[in-house]
């Protein structure tokens, strides 16, 4: 049964855009946080961006001014829109969704690269 159904990775261009969708079963429930992560080959994942039920969002230094993450609570789906991609932006991007107990649940990932 999957829970997080990522979508919107691709190859694209240096300074091209991607938009990163994740539907999230209503399965899970009492969902507090939802964000995404990457890992790049050989690095470990890393946080990319990340909004609370209150809105607060969190984004790396790396991709700030760059990507935008947002939520639809009602329809259960966070999204990633990516800007001004570069080649380090190459990475497989997780969706990421955690309860109220702190119970995390991931996606498969979806790859992005930015090549040219």
């Amino acid at each position: 049964q999957v829970q997080l159904a990522e979508s919107g990775g691709g190859l694209v261009q240096p300074g091209g855009s991607l938009r990163l969708s994740c539907a999230v079963s209503t399965t899970i429930s009492s969902i507090v946080t939802m964000g995404w992560y990457r890992q790049a080959p050989g690095k470990e994942r890393e946080l990319v961006a990340r909004i609370s039920s209150g809105g607060t969002i969190i984004y790396a230094d790396s991709v700030k001014g760059r990507f935008v993450i947002s939520r639809d609570n009602a329809k259960n789906t966070v999204t990633l829109q990516m800007s001004s991609l570069k080649p380090e932006d190459t990475a497989v991007y997780y969706c990421n969704v955690a309860d109220f107990w702190a119970r995390p649940y991931w996606g498969q990932g979806t790859q992005v690269t930015v090549s040219s």
